[in-house]
């Protein structure tokens, strides 16, 4: 009877109770909350940092120069580079192509239009230049070979750096072609993409040519467009022993600028 007495009970109850809480006192610090919530947060903060190195690394291909695969074909190498702005391209250039013997007269003539179809159709699907086909064929594969490397990177990020100066319209990317200036040896007229208010390409679609007046276009031309999307303007010198090339490619340029609205 003596060991169910109800204070023996009371008792032993009083004492399992103390040891329970001396229990729960002595576990409390490795279940602590500011604890369980620093090693729960390290995740998360890296995550974010991963995702931010690949939103810049996005950014990074969107808006610079991508250089595709080479292709190779029965008459050489043929290797696309793209200059690309918020996701567009702005300009295309082939930085190998078949050359030597008949090559160069094919190349000279065919690369220079399917760089202005792969500006134009924004993707590889152009349309193969006559009598190039082995060189229009590698064109494409390089170019297609660039356009995948610029999605893998994915889209371009139109805020902080697509906007700088609170502009919307600064990132449009268009193409201009200025009015046809008629030269003492023939018209000079001049096409330019401008992207984000800035020349990103100019050409000559008219110039000069025929006898000597075709040696000096395929000399001034080419030092023309350079000097007009490192100027970005129609201020630019002219060409020696080229200057009525250079002043109707000025006036051509600067009509094409006044219709761009630079």
């Amino acid at each position: 009877m003596r060991k169910s007495h109800p204070i023996r009970r009371v008792v032993l109850a009083t004492a399992a109770t103390v040891s329970g809480v001396v229990l729960l006192l002595s576990l409390k610090p490795a279940s602590d909350p500011g604890a369980a919530a620093a090693a729960g947060g390290a995740a998360p903060q890296q995550t974010a940092a991963a995702q931010e190195s690949a939103q810049g690394g996005a950014q990074a291909a969107a808006n610079g120069t991508v250089t595709g695969d080479a292709a190779q074909t029965q008459y050489g190498a043929v290797q696309v580079r793209l200059t690309v702005n918020n996701g567009k391209i702005t300009k295309a250039e082939a930085v190998q192509a078949p050359k030597g013997g008949q090559s160069d007269r094919i190349t000279a003539d065919a690369v220079p239009k399917l760089n202005q179809e792969a500006v134009a159709a924004q993707s590889a699907d152009i349309d193969a230049v006559s009598g190039a086909t082995y060189t229009s064929g590698g064109y494409k594969q390089s170019l297609q070979s660039a356009l995948d490397k610029v999605k893998a990177a994915g889209p371009a990020e139109g805020s902080s750096q697509g906007s700088g100066d609170g502009s919307g319209g600064a990132q449009i990317t268009r193409t201009v072609t200025g009015k046809a200036v008629k030269t003492q040896y023939g018209p000079v007229q001049v096409r330019i993409t401008v992207s984000g208010g800035k020349i990103t390409k100019a050409e000559a679609v008219q110039a000069p040519s025929g006898g000597t007046s075709s040696q000096k276009t395929e000399l001034a031309v080419p030092k023309l467009n350079q000097a007009a999307v490192a100027a970005g303007s129609a201020d630019i010198d002219s060409v020696s022993g080229a200057t009525y090339t250079s002043t109707g490619y000025q006036q051509s340029l600067q009509s094409a600028l006044d219709q761009a609205g630079g």
